[in-house]
């Protein structure tokens, strides 16, 4: 089994690396016989003895205090935050919120001679990880990244896809976000369900919105994530197992607008801090496994405007794909790394190489559902995003090519018979 390499670069768990107690000695009276029941052979890599996280959890907060964790997109797309205390009134609104700083020369953001980057709070979320009800709630935070001198960071999409969206809130952009992920154990080789340097010996098929033991893997991950984000504020609107065993997806949305993307980066940080609980490792590489007959993980976004949405929507929605499609290469270069090796024309993909557009066609670029097509309104589906494109990236481009005063050449659609 070959593993693509830019998997590496997505690992984010601590090293497997850990130590044997000499069988000879003891430590503060206790034999290390008594201490290997406590301890794993290789530490920090299993849950905490509950009992002792009960202890610290049942502490109480401070009554007019909160915990705020401020969470931000690295130079590489991932999710890094860190904590601090404020009082409760603080946390009422975003306007309230203090700004904060980080050393982004520690997170590929900043140079180590001028290394202080901004922290601006733009959304605020419950924090599902410290759950009180002895007073206010303790927050999460969705920040975006600037210099001291008031400028956007090169990284921060999020204030680019803002500008997208500025002067356009009458057109109600709807996004729902399809985000696809897989689970590993700590190797980072091996996936959840398969053997250890071995595939599966049942091909794809037995393992999509499956039930059983031998079936389907990481359903526990996924609801706890799922709660988590509702307990959240996220709309996170479903979950499924996905064709690949331990592949799993959930959808957000409808979302409106940039909120679409604070929503679903927020999500992948409770993603990720729900694996750290159960041990395991995700990844949202689009192809995880590069050999075999498996499918890859992308991120559809199903979009739509409020006049796509009214009678005689369809028109301005083929419109729309018109226009998509006579940007497919920029919007293929800005939609994740890696996608190369998922979008071949196989495995419910269309090449990257070519755009198409089909009613119910998950072999096309963009799909039209059944019912928009009965009803003549609605919205589509861009299933070209991989899992690791960012959110703020696709939803402002999506909607900053709709939007534009152009004239495209029209496209024929790929009727199912071709798909």
């Amino acid at each position: 089994m070959r593993i693509s390499p830019l998997i590496l670069t997505f690992a984010t768990l601590a090293s497997t690396n850990g130590f044997t107690i000499n069988p000879l000695s003891t430590v503060s009276g206790v034999s290390s016989t008594s201490l290997n029941t406590i301890l794993p052979k290789t530490t920090g890599q299993s849950a905490l003895d509950p009992s002792v996280i009960a202890k610290y959890d049942a502490l109480p907060f401070p009554e007019e205090s909160i915990l705020a964790e401020y969470v931000w997109v690295d130079a590489e797309g991932n999710t890094r935050s860190k904590t601090r205390t404020l009082p409760a009134a603080k946390a009422e609104s975003i306007s309230t919120l203090p700004k904060w700083n980080f050393d982004g020369s520690s997170t590929g953001q900043a140079p180590g001679d001028d290394s202080e980057v901004i922290l601006k709070p733009q959304r605020i979320f419950t924090d599902p990880f410290r759950p009180r009800s002895d007073g206010p709630k303790n927050i999460l935070v969705m920040c975006d990244t600037w210099t001291p001198s008031g400028e956007p960071l090169e990284s921060n999409s999020r204030a680019v896809a803002a500008k997208a969206f500025e002067g356009k809130e009458d057109e109600e952009p709807w996004f729902g976000l399809e985000q696809e992920f897989t689970l590993f154990n700590l190797d980072e080789r091996t996936p959840l369900g398969w053997p250890l340097g071995g595939m599966p010996s049942r091909p794809q098929g037995p393992y999509y919105c499956s039930v059983g033991p031998e079936n389907s893997f990481g359903r526990h991950i996924t609801d706890a994530m799922y709660k988590a984000c509702l307990y959240a504020g996220i709309n996170i609107s479903g979950t499924n197992g996905e064709v690949m065993p331990g592949q799993q997806e959930y959808q957000v949305g409808p979302c409106v607008g940039i909120d679409a993307g604070d929503q679903l980066m927020m999500s992948r940080y409770i993603l990720q801090r729900v694996c750290e609980d159960f041990q395991v490792y995700c990844t949202l590489h689009p192809k995880p496994i590069v050999d075999g007959d498996w499918n890859g993980a992308g991120m559809h976004t199903n979009f739509s405007t409020k006049s796509m949405r009214d009678d005689g929507g369809i028109d301005v929605i083929k419109k729309a794909i018109y226009k998509l499609g006579a940007k497919h290469e920029d919007h293929i270069a800005n939609y994740g790394t890696g996608n190369e090796l998922r979008l071949t024309g196989l495995h419910e993909t269309a090449s990257i190489n070519q755009f198409c557009y089909g009613v119910a066609n998950r072999g096309a670029s963009i799909r039209i559902g059944r019912d928009t097509e009965e009803e003549g309104k609605g919205y589509f589906e861009d299933r070209r995003p991989a899992s690791n494109a960012d959110p703020y990236v696709v939803t402002g481009k999506i909607m900053h090519t709709v939007m534009e005063d152009v004239d495209v050449p029209e496209i024929a659609p790929m009727d199912k018979e071709e798909a």
